[in-house]
């Protein structure tokens, strides 16, 4: 069981999805089973009231692992813990997806779209009090109560997920997974939200699993930051001490693609080929193909997480030995 002030403990979590062809087209063409492995062997703590984001590029898994921790996917291996609240009550947990213009039903009132968790989770008896909540998260998340009787297709892209944000908010959690909420928005509009969710963390205690591709989206809402690539944590570490000092080669290339206006045209390394693929990852460390740092041992043995000090961790040879 997770620790009282452990929000969500992810123990050895593994996720593996059968790409395999229909059973007919095997046994014709002698084919084996084929598996794509999304989430490897992964393990993490949220504190109670923080933030925690996974990040890296797509594909990594960071979504998959989002989908796993709310139940939308059985995992293959592995344990997700969820605390207790102090008063012994079940921590509630929502999901903010990643694409406001798919994640809302186009035929429904804002109206009827915030009130269903409501209405679900018999939160409030009674249309007048469900309707008097339903006024008090639009304004929550700064919109109007009259915009209730308005459908999705009438706002922006930031509005959409301010109702998508209403909508989880409608089920009282405490923990909430965030999906990429602001990929799909203009940059403005992302400061906008991010600054809203900062806000109702403070406001309403709440808990977040982040997830994003983007370091610098990220930085001011986390606590901690995990840093993906294929399936596997490489790096875990407090925020400031991985943008201060990052340690994995896969870190200091996402943090190198942060476009930086005190010097735009700063010279950057480019990383070497493309991102593998996870039907068929590298031997070793999965990096491997596109570090600088790599010898014979990152392409024979994949190196394990290990603690280095400061509440950090780390899965690289080349920092175990001294080579980064």
């Amino acid at each position: 069981m997770a620790s009282l002030d452990v929000a969500l403990s992810v123990k050895g979590l593994t996720k593996k999805f059968d790409i395999s062809a229909p059973f007919l087209n095997r046994i014709v063409e002698r084919k084996p089973k084929r598996y794509l492995c999304a989430v490897d062997d992964i393990s993490f703590e949220v504190p109670k009231g923080g933030c925690v984001s996974l990040v890296g590029e797509s594909g990594c898994g960071k979504s998959t692992v989002a989908r796993l921790v709310v139940g939308l996917y059985a995992p293959t291996g592995g344990a997700v813990e969820f605390g207790d609240h102090r008063d012994g009550n079940a921590l509630s947990v929502q999901m903010i997806f990643q694409d406001p213009y798919s994640s809302l039903n186009p035929r429904w009132r804002v109206r009827d779209i915030v009130a269903e968790p409501i209405r679900e989770l018999n939160l409030r008896e009674g249309e007048a009090a469900i309707n008097a909540r339903v006024d008090e998260l639009l304004r929550v998340v700064g919109l109007s109560p009259k915009d209730g009787t308005k459908f999705p297709h009438e706002f922006s892209g930031g509005q959409r997920q301010r109702i998508s944000i209403a909508r989880a908010l409608g089920g009282e959690p405490t923990f909430l997974v965030c999906d990429e909420p602001t990929s799909a928005l203009d940059v403005s509009v992302q400061a906008q939200i991010l600054n809203l969710m900062r806000d109702l963390q403070d406001k309403l205690g709440l808990t977040y699993l982040f997830i994003s591709h983007d370091l610098s989206v990220v930085r001011h809402m986390s606590d901690r930051i995990a840093v993906m690539y294929l399936g596997r944590i490489v790096e875990d570490a407090p925020t400031e001490a991985l943008f201060d000092e990052p340690l994995h080669p896969y870190t200091r290339l996402l943090l190198d693609t942060i476009p930086n206006l005190e010097a735009p045209k700063r010279a950057r390394d480019a990383a070497a080929g493309e991102v593998p693929s996870p039907i068929d990852p590298p031997s070793g460390c999965t990096f491997h193909p596109r570090c600088p740092l790599a010898n014979a041992r990152c392409k024979a043995e994949r190196p394990a997480i290990l603690s280095v000090g400061d509440g950090r961790r780390v899965a690289c040879h080349a920092v175990e030995e001294g080579r980064g």
